[in-house]
């Protein structure tokens, strides 16, 4: 590189250059960079003679251009021991988390947070390598705590700093929940129409309950506390606001609260809510049922249990006439389908219903909810019912011929409930003996909901598939749930203060949402457990000091995406200490 100095009447233009050779074997000359003009050149130079300061700046440029392109010869000898307590290996795989978490500006929030307390720890240091240690290393904060050591960068805390500053972060927690939502709108495309809300729990291995792990209906069948969470997701699929109650909470109430704390706060106006059926009360589809004027502001979409529809309704879901296909103006009768024919359609019908209201409702002038209940069916979905039930059918046949079957609650999945029992002797006399066997009438009760599915939404004018479009996309709240619990392992939780248990599931959640991002930015073509693992073994052996770094892992495609989405590389064979310098710089630019 050479300084270039284009000079006019009044003033000069400083340039970097060099001389680099085409594939064809001609030499052109590019600007690296521009320094600037004389006045802002003089600027820099800080009372130097600007044309030795730049001189002086091309040299330093070209200094560190033949440190990073030398060739580095490393000599190891096999009777010489390492040194004590010297680390070699460094994980680099959490750059790729930092360049989203810095592009979020939480830094900036920790900043913001930092300067309304008095303490003297590095809240962003803290923060930061909590989330990328839940990520990479699932585990307690004792560990997160020396995991943090294995990150290139040194971390500046204490153990006693993280759990001082768990404190801090719940008392934040709406805070940074708010900020996030702003700052995550330059990052990655988020649309504000449609949201999706769903409930999990997490239970605790503790015999005593308190006042926010209490004991209530496990998801994961334990008889343990539990504390509960409640999820807003957006369309993308990227987690939004989330909120902790007691374990022993119903969850339809729970819902209310967040939303309007979501819309008050990240100034959401016209929304569509998504829920599943156990969270679609009467109360939170009336609450999600509002207009002004002729301009509806808000409104739900939610699952409906053909089960559990009034027999008038369910005599209109299940009567084979009257289905409609997409885009048809012809109807069908599902007992004349040929169903390998129409093995990939859905067909689907509707009407308008009003909740029933008790007389004094009515007397006060309280409106009716109208809903427009859509009822879909689809012979394929109807063969993979039917496929699940048959392997429970066999683990039941399976339970009834070894005598190991159980009185117990039965659920949906439960083979259990094929089970009936009958107290009788070989003669059919009563007795205390107990027969059991295969009961076919629950069996063929189940098969006359097979293939059909139902959704309820005061939406008027959206088409029914932009419906079922909408509603389809409720599985990637399942994901964000499956995410947290199996890979990032909320649980189990070392904490015992209330406040410090909200901020375990603050890190819990930022870290999802970084992932989420992180899948985006792959364009989702690998699995979470393809990006974790590969993040996770993406290590850097540093051989001696002052010799740099030396990757360690294997470069693949799901490492090359990572590299391009991030704006930086690290799979050079060796990487020398300002490289790297300048790898993490690039992983904190917004």
């Amino acid at each position: 590189m050479k300084l270039t100095v284009s000079k006019s009447k009044n003033s000069a233009s400083f340039y970097v250059q060099k001389s680099i050779r085409k594939p064809n074997g001609s030499v052109t000359t590019v600007t690296i960079e521009k320094l600037g003009n004389l006045d802002e050149v003089r600027t820099k130079a800080g009372g130097m003679d600007p044309y030795v300061w730049a001189q002086e700046y091309v040299n330093e440029l070209n200094r560190r251009e033949y440190e990073e392109q030398k060739e580095i010869i490393v000599s190891y000898s096999p009777s010489k021991l390492l040194r004590k307590d010297e680390r070699k290996s460094y994980n680099c795989g959490y750059l790729f988390l930092q360049k989203i978490y810095y592009s979020l500006g939480l830094d900036r929030i920790c900043k913001t947070i930092s300067s309304r307390h008095l303490f003297e720890y590095d809240l962003n240091d803290i923060l930061s390598k909590l989330v990328y240690a839940r990520i990479l290393y699932p585990s307690s904060k004792l560990a997160a705590n020396r995991q943090a050591a294995s990150f290139l960068e040194k971390p500046s805390f204490e153990l006693h700093d993280i759990y001082r500053a768990l404190s801090v972060l719940a008392e934040e927690n709406d805070f940074i929940q708010a900020e996030l939502y702003k700052n995550s709108q330059k990052v990655v495309g988020r649309r504000r129409d449609i949201l999706y809300y769903d409930c999990t729990n997490y239970f605790f291995e503790l015999e005593q309950a308190d006042d926010l792990r209490r004991y209530g209906k496990s998801k994961q069948h334990q008889p343990l506390p539990l504390v509960g969470m409640g999820l807003f997701m957006d369309y993308d699929g990227i987690p939004l606001a989330f909120d902790i109650y007691p374990g022993n909470k119903s969850e339809q109430p729970t819902l209310k609260p967040l939303e309007k704390k979501i819309l008050k706060d990240y100034g959401l106006e016209q929304v569509i809510v998504c829920t599943d059926a156990g969270l679609s009360s009467k109360t939170n589809r009336k609450f999600n049922d509002l207009s002004i004027g002729s301009e509806r502001v808000r409104s739900f979409i939610t699952t409906q249990s053909v089960k559990k529809l009034p027999a008038y309704l369910k005599e209109f879901a299940l009567a084979p006439s009257g289905w409609r296909l997409m885009g048809e103006d012809r109807t069908y009768a599902l007992n004349e389908l040929d169903e390998n024919e129409y093995y990939d359609k859905i067909f689907y019908k509707e009407r308008w219903i009003k909740e029933d209201l008790s007389s004094r409702k009515m007397r006060e002038g309280a409106k009716p909810l109208e809903q427009r209940l859509v009822v879909s069916f689809s012979p394929k979905y109807k063969n993979y019912q039917r496929k699940i039930r048959q392997g429970q059918i066999d683990r039941a046949q399976e339970l009834i011929k070894s005598g190991r079957y159980k009185q117990r609650p039965k659920n949906q999945n439960d083979p259990h409930r094929f089970i009936a029992r009958d107290v009788m002797t070989a003669d059919g006399e009563a007795c205390t003996k107990e027969v059991p066997y295969l009961n076919m009438d629950a069996i063929a009760e189940e098969e006359k909901y097979d293939g059909f599915y139902a959704v309820c939404t005061n939406l008027e004018e959206m088409s029914v598939d932009q419906i079922i479009r909408i509603n389809k996309k409720r599985w990637e709240i399942e994901e964000c749930f499956r995410i947290m619990k199996t890979e990032f392992k909320a649980r189990p939780v070392f904490l015992q203060r209330e406040d410090r248990i909200k901020a375990h599931f603050l890190t819990c959640f930022l870290a999802l949402i970084i992932f989420r991002i992180l899948e985006k930015k792959l364009y989702e073509k690998y699995t979470c457990e393809e990006i974790v693992s590969t993040l996770r073994e993406m290590t850097m052996y540093r051989p001696g000091e002052k010799l740099g770094y030396m990757p360690s892992y294997t470069r693949t495609n799901l490492t090359d995406a990572l590299h391009e989405a991030s704006g930086f590389r690290t799979d050079y064979e060796i990487l020398t200490d300002i490289s790297i310098k300048r790898v993490i710089r690039n992983s904190k630019k917004k």
